[in-house]
């Protein structure tokens, strides 16, 4: 998987966009305002991290050893993915759709309403 497979994933659903706060090197895609995926090289190794429940995201800590806490993120709450095809395209899409369900849980009805509409 690459970059744009993973970005195309990610910004396919609902109200998400991609933005660059963080420089031109990190791809984080939002959903309105709310990060749920935040896509870098890392030791020129592609990674994502994703938000995580945090009884999920020690399952598969130990179910994957190329994912880890999250990097510069809440260890708790937030998974960091090397990309190296360890792990089934289809687990990590669903890693990223649990990712974003819980970003979208998250936000305000108006929001959540103004989504839904779409």
């Amino acid at each position: 998987m690459d970059i744009k497979a993973l970005s195309s994933y990610c910004l396919s659903k609902k109200s998400s966009l991609e933005d660059y706060p963080f420089g031109h090197d990190v791809l984080v895609i939002k959903v309105t305002s709310k990060m749920f995926a935040l896509i870098a090289y890392h030791n020129n190794q592609l990674t994502i991290s994703l938000k995580c429940d945090p009884f999920i995201a020690e399952n598969l800590r130990q179910q994957y050893s190329s994912i880890t806490p999250g990097y510069h993120l809440n260890k708790n709450h937030w998974n960091t993915i090397l990309i190296d095809d360890s792990i089934p395209e289809l687990e990590l899409f669903t890693m990223i759709d649990h990712s974003y369900d819980l970003v979208f849980k998250g936000l305000k009805k108006s929001e959540k309403d103004a989504i839904n509409q779409q």
